[in-house]
């Protein structure tokens, strides 16, 4: 298990000489609004993305680009924590392999861009994108937004036991009936668990771990313990998978407690240093394209535009009670959730 902290602390003197090593210098055929210079990114040919987007839309994305621009997209795709875990070793040991960051850590990306390690950058449509789930100077901008809900198998939980808040959940009727994802791989999960230890206890985890919970990798595994029937409930879990499970025939439906729906943006960035400048640009650019964004919803997702519309069957945002994150407290105590996470499960 690694901890944020000092990964960011080991990182920091090589994040700042490949700060200063950076430079771009866009040539005079270079799109003003934009700042993107294509016949350099296709000059580049490759771009490096290190993701934590579902690996399905992930594929799907880096082959639309390729397909519209002829640049390679070399796709690393993990947990969310990984995914940092990597970026920051190599930026400790001063060999930046990527080009574009996306992990659904606002926490952590967030305290990276004030060390100045990301390049501002602002994709058109950048306007669209609410506060908050975007840096105001470009630092970084939401690829989605992930909402975080309960769902369960339909044709298995009587409708009279649906539960309607994660309190319910740790009554005896669920007892192995439980799975959620680990913080340790998913960083998404550290915001989730940090948040409902805030607000309803550890003590809250403790009664999941009693009622025989089962704790799997990540958001994919979640939704494949369900899918088969091994696990009936996914507790705080990336409704994404749950929508791309019913879309493909599976009886599943989801629950948006109360006491624990919560929005979590995808944070996206262009790192400074880079050996591929100018092809992020245009990649980070189509990201928020009409083209990439309607990938999320058309799958049963959250698009990270306001003008996008929600999922066909799914509520708007602003219909439902949205449980904040508190992004210092998560990027203070995030080793910490993963320990005492780790401490109640293991």
């Amino acid at each position: 298990m690694f901890e944020r902290k000092s990964l960011t602390r080991m990182a920091a003197p090589a994040l700042a000489s490949l700060i200063l090593g950076a430079s771009l210098t866009l040539s005079p055929a270079a799109h003003a609004q934009s700042g993107i210079d294509e016949a350099k990114a296709k000059e580049e040919g490759t771009v490096t993305w290190y993701t934590s987007t579902p690996i399905a839309i992930a594929q799907k994305t880096a082959d639309l680009f390729t397909q519209k621009t002829g640049i390679k997209v070399d796709l690393f795709r993990s947990g969310g924590s990984q995914i940092m875990r990597r970026f920051q070793q190599e930026a400790a040991s001063g060999r930046m392999a990527a080009d574009v960051l996306t992990a659904s850590d606002q926490a952590e990306i967030t305290s990276l861009a004030k060390t100045g390690v990301f390049e501002a950058f602002k994709p058109e449509h950048f306007d669209k994108v609410p506060e908050m789930a975007k840096d105001p100077s470009g630092a970084y901008t939401a690829q989605r937004l992930n909402m975080v809900t309960v769902y369960y198998r339909s044709d298995k939980v009587a409708p009279q036991d649906v539960p309607k808040t994660l309190a319910d959940l740790t009554d005896p009727k669920y007892k192995d009936q439980l799975v959620m994802a680990d913080p340790s791989f998913s960083a998404m999960q550290v915001a989730v668990t940090g948040m409902i230890a805030k607000n309803l206890g550890w003590d809250y985890y403790q009664k999941l771990a009693k009622n025989g919970a089962m704790v799997v990798q990540g958001g994919q595994q979640v939704s494949d313990m369900v899918k088969r029937g091994e696990r009936l409930i996914a507790v705080a879990a990336s409704n994404s998978y749950a929508a791309d499970a019913k879309l493909a025939g599976f009886p599943i439906e989801a629950v948006y407690p109360k006491d624990g729906t919560f929005i979590v943006p995808a944070p996206t960035a262009i790192i400074k240093g880079g050996p591929h400048p100018n092809a992020a640009k245009l990649f980070m650019n189509f990201l928020l394209s009409d083209e990439a964004q309607q990938m999320y919803p058309a799958a049963g997702g959250y698009s990270a535009r306001e003008d996008i519309a929600a999922p066909a069957g799914s509520p708007t945002i602003d219909s439902l009670t949205i449980t904040p994150i508190d992004l210092d407290y998560i990027d203070k105590e995030g080793p910490a959730i993963k320990r005492q996470f780790t401490k109640i499960f293991q």
